[in-house]
């Protein structure tokens, strides 16, 4: 009987952990890469247009 329980409550962590390593991941995808991506090319664009100013 004992053997069974640990085994359980040994599954559910793993469970549990698996399921927040899952949203984690999710959640980097869907918000924080996003982000990332729209601050890197609006910088690119502040550097082409400093350029811009400079050259003529």
């Amino acid at each position: 009987m004992a053997k069974g329980f640990a085994k359980g409550v040994f599954t559910g962590i793993a469970g549990t952990v698996a399921a927040v390593a899952g949203a984690a991941y999710a959640f980097k995808k869907k918000v924080i890469e996003p982000e990332e991506q729209k601050a890197a090319f609006i910088e690119e664009n502040r550097k082409k247009a400093a350029r811009r100013r400079v050259s003529h």
